[in-house]
């Protein structure tokens, strides 16, 4: 399953990549907004990468916000696309929520996890399941 999320998360980096310093005329518009549009895109990468990379998410976080950063560099030289701190503070923020939902579904999963193996462990033997008043007659006093 890390194989197939790790693939999504970086054919969605190359889609990012591709609306960010492509032609805005070939960039997905929306309802939402520049900024919206900016934030959906991003917190849909951070929530990819938080999940396709688990053991380091403060490692994760760090070279995705420094991507971001080169995206936003990258577009001072694609003509028509224009490079903004508002952009990159947007995008920025965006990915970090992103990889902070995926940490919390991750210890969410764990601790269910962790609940169940619990139950399975305290889980009384044959014996001692049988309800009240009935004696079960097959197993040895």
């Amino acid at each position: 399953m890390t194989i197939i999320l790790r693939i999504f998360a970086w054919l969605l980096a190359a889609a990012v990549a591709f609306a960010t310093l492509g032609p805005a005329q070939l960039r997905p518009h929306s309802n939402l907004g520049q900024d919206g549009e900016h934030a959906f895109a991003f917190v849909l990468l951070g929530l990819a990468f938080g999940l396709a990379y688990t053991q380091r998410r403060l490692l994760t976080s760090a070279i995705t916000v420094a991507g971001i950063g080169g995206l936003e560099i990258l577009q001072l030289w694609a003509p028509g696309r224009h490079a903004r701190l508002e952009d990159f503070l947007v995008d920025a923020l965006a990915a970090c929520i992103g990889i902070t939902i995926a940490a919390g579904l991750d210890w969410t999963i764990r601790q269910s996890r962790r609940v169940e193996l619990q139950r399975a462990l305290t889980q009384k033997s044959p014996r001692e399941r049988t309800p009240r008043g009935f004696v079960d007659r097959t197993l040895p006093d």
